[in-house]
């Protein structure tokens, strides 16, 4: 689709990796709030918010949010320190969550309340939260409106993708590792909503406000497993620090992709002489995740990233489509079954969760790529090599067959 389109998906991942990567480190900071209540700790609220965010009981505005930026440091140095390390510490991290995941289903099970359940599409309806922000649930408007948000979940499947120069077999591996993946997160994912949304009613969500959640729905109706609560907060504070590891280190090789390209500034291809990662590009991410996390709502960069990936997924649908019609001969490592249909059905179902994001977000989304079109005419055009002529030869040397 030629440079310029792959500048704007590449621009438009920093919402997806870098500011998902910020997303997920305010809300570990909450989580990671929780775990230290148990040995009667507490970060003082204004340490650990951002300066736009207020307590409603006492008062008090955030000044910094320090735990979030902690977690990113801890694992930005993590994955300076090598791919290979980072994947072992991914790899314990998973199998302890998924392990917490698999119990809170099969034991919560037994507690679904039917009645929770019915209707199992809520009639359209609105509601006014103690912030005093208006939200409409129900019919298919409410439901595109929370696929869009809840979308932030499904981040991170494409990130496979861009480990493939440091896979020993990317033909094979990338497409099991992407829709093998998907296909296990999504069986969990759907049972494990169902479960959640069967044991607790809606309201109860509604009325609790941030202090809802999982461990929140065990507490109060699953008598004698008030154990479970605690271990579903330790397990999403390790799928939290998993999830920002695969963000970071997605971000950093984006956009290492990009300066080998000329596109961005050779410091982000820069590798680090013993360890082999791109350190410098991982330090400035730190860098900007860090700003974002430290100072910016959790619901803010939450649906700038849903928003962001959305559009980067129908930018790659029709890459799909296109290459597809006019390159049919091109050897693939994976092909995509019934093209143009799940092309086709992928932007209709993006498009239709951006509509339900609102104005507030396209504004966002506009302005962001806004910013990068004056970055690429200002820098990246002019020492873009992907379409640059081959260097002329030293004279007195011969090219052979």
């Amino acid at each position: 689709m030629g440079e310029f389109v792959a500048w704007i998906i590449g621009w438009d991942l920093i919402l997806e990796y870098a500011v998902g990567a910020a997303t997920v480190a305010i809300a570990w900071s909450e989580y990671a709030n929780r775990v230290l209540d148990w040995f009667g700790l507490r970060i003082p609220y204004q340490w650990a918010h951002s300066p736009f965010e207020h307590d409603l009981t006492s008062g008090v505005h955030g000044i910094i949010n320090i735990p979030s930026v902690f977690v990113l440091l801890l694992l930005t140095l993590l994955l300076i320190r090598g791919t290979k390390e980072s994947a072992f510490v991914n790899g314990i991290i998973v199998i302890v969550k998924v392990s917490i995941v698999l119990l809170v289903i099969g034991i919560g099970w037994q507690f679904i309340n039917p009645a929770n359940h019915t209707p199992f599409i809520p009639m359209p309806a609105t509601y006014v939260t103690p912030q005093g922000i208006t939200h409409s649930y129900g019919g298919i408007l409410g439901i595109l409106g929370a696929a869009g948000v809840v979308f932030f979940a499904y981040i991170g499947f494409d990130a496979v993708s861009t480990a493939a120069q440091e896979a020993r077999n990317p033909k094979r591996d990338m497409p099991i590792g992407i829709l093998g993946s998907l296909v296990i997160c999504t069986v969990l994912y759907v049972l494990f909503s169902y479960v959640l949304s069967g044991v607790a009613t809606v309201q109860d969500f509604r009325s609790a406000g941030r202090e809802a959640s999982v461990a929140f729905a065990i507490t109060k109706y699953m008598t004698g497993y008030e154990w479970l609560s605690k271990s579903v907060t330790v397990a999403i504070i390790a799928g939290f620090s998993s999830v920002i590891l695969v963000m970071l280190l997605g971000q950093s090789r984006v956009f290492y992709s990009m300066s080998r390209d000329g596109l961005v500034p050779k410091v982000f291809s820069d590798v680090h002489p013993k360890f082999r990662t791109p350190y410098k590009s991982n330090i400035l991410f730190f860098l900007f995740t860090g700003i974002f996390a430290a100072f910016i709502p959790e619901d803010i960069v939450g649906e700038m990233t849903s928003i962001g990936t959305l559009f980067a997924f129908i930018l790659v649908c029709a890459g799909v489509w296109i290459m597809r019609a006019s390159r049919p001969d091109l050897e693939r490592g994976f092909r995509v079954p019934a093209v143009p249909i799940v092309s086709t059905l992928g932007i209709i179902v993006c498009g239709a969760m951006i509509y339900g994001l609102g104005w507030t977000n396209w504004m966002r989304l506009l302005v962001w790529l806004v910013i990068g079109l004056v970055f690429y005419f200002s820098y990246g055009k002019h020492h873009s090599c992907i379409n640059a002529p081959p260097p002329e030869m030293p004279k007195g040397i011969q090219l052979t067959r």
